[in-house]
């Protein structure tokens, strides 16, 4: 993909195109969003300038962390630098928003920056070859699979847990506890992504215990934000839908969820137990302490980095990882009435 094709897509000059990559003030708005949707549409990466051509290949492995303040990555990204450090090469860190698309800024940042490989931390679950095409490095996906896309188990890696597998084990304990009015709280049914593998496990766990799916007790949030989690809990209390127990797919979301169930006036867990997966660390200081499945997260991270330096020094190829959580039992759960 060049500058050229850019334009012939835009129908405008090559010049025009590259005025607006440069931020030049002199091209119309209209004209800007056209050739920016264009290099998004034809997944175009700007090339480096002749100076960085030039430049002898670096020990640089990028880290892409797509989800600006997500409380899970903080421990990842430790083991992930350390990991890096150890093997004598040096880690470029670059954060970007939920909605930033983590493959133009990962292209960006290994041209601009030499890298010998990346990990892409938090992703999204729906990647196409035509979309990858633009990583001509090894990468590693961290903490997510290409499980909605049309990549093949031989085109890329991936470290992570199996979120589909872990929530239905989530939602086993409540049932194990004689609960069978248990709510779920998360993004989206349909997300493509953690959300929608987290809410598979949950009907899951229902069905093989011959529960009937209650609509009314789906609460979605439209995003992972603890005030939004928050918001809905209130909704659902508000409803006055009868529930004994929340599955929670992450452990921030549960947090804001457990303040909602207090000030709602519900007792946890003697009116509600509640359990979540992640376990980041501030989950640790909730009253009752939350009861989650903990992930792997040094673990996630060094593995992450042994595959792609596996793949940069020519050792091995493109793999897959599962990891698996641990229970932590916490106080937020007790049989049901």
């Amino acid at each position: 993909m060049t500058i050229k094709n850019v334009a012939e897509y835009c129908g405008v000059s090559v010049s025009t195109v590259s005025r607006v990559l440069n931020d030049h003030p002199d091209v119309s708005e209209a004209v800007r969003a056209r050739v920016m949707a264009a290099v998004q549409e034809l997944h175009y990466v700007p090339n480096s300038s002749a100076r960085d051509l030039v430049r002898p290949q670096s020990d640089a492995i990028g880290l892409v962390v797509r989800g600006v303040g997500n409380p899970f990555f903080t421990a990842v990204i430790r083991a992930a630098e350390q990991a890096v450090n150890r093997a004598g090469y040096t880690l470029v860190l670059h954060q970007i928003h939920t909605e930033e698309n983590e493959l133009l800024a990962a292209a960006s940042l290994a041209r601009a920056k030499k890298l010998r490989g990346l990990i892409l931390l938090g992703g999204c679950f729906d990647y196409t070859p035509e979309q990858t095409a633009a990583l001509d490095i090894p990468y590693v996906c961290c903490s997510f699979t290409n499980s909605f896309g049309s990549l093949g188990n031989t085109d890329y890696s991936s470290v992570s847990i199996d979120d589909q597998a872990e929530a239905r084990r989530a939602v086993e304990v409540l049932l194990r506890k004689g609960h069978r009015r248990i709510a779920v709280l998360l993004d989206s049914i349909r997300d493509h992504s953690i959300s929608e593998l987290r809410y598979r496990g949950y009907c899951q766990a229902l069905g093989d215990h011959g529960i009937r799916l209650d609509p009314a007790l789906v609460a979605e949030t439209g995003d992972f934000d603890m005030a939004a989690a928050y918001d809905s809990v209130r909704r659902l209390l508000e409803r006055k839908t009868d529930f004994t127990a929340l599955f929670v797919i992450a452990d921030s979301m549960a947090i804001a969820a457990m303040k909602a169930l207090h000030d709602g006036g519900r007792r946890i867990p003697e009116d509600c137990s509640i359990i979540a997966i992640d376990g980041i660390e501030m989950s640790t200081y909730t009253v009752p302490t939350l009861t989650t499945l903990i992930q792997p997260q040094d673990e996630m991270g060094e593995e992450a980095v042994r595959i792609l330096l596996d793949m940069v020094e020519g050792r091995a190829g493109n793999r897959h990882v599962r990891l698996h959580t641990t229970l932590r039992a916490g106080g937020s759960v007790c049989r049901a009435n």
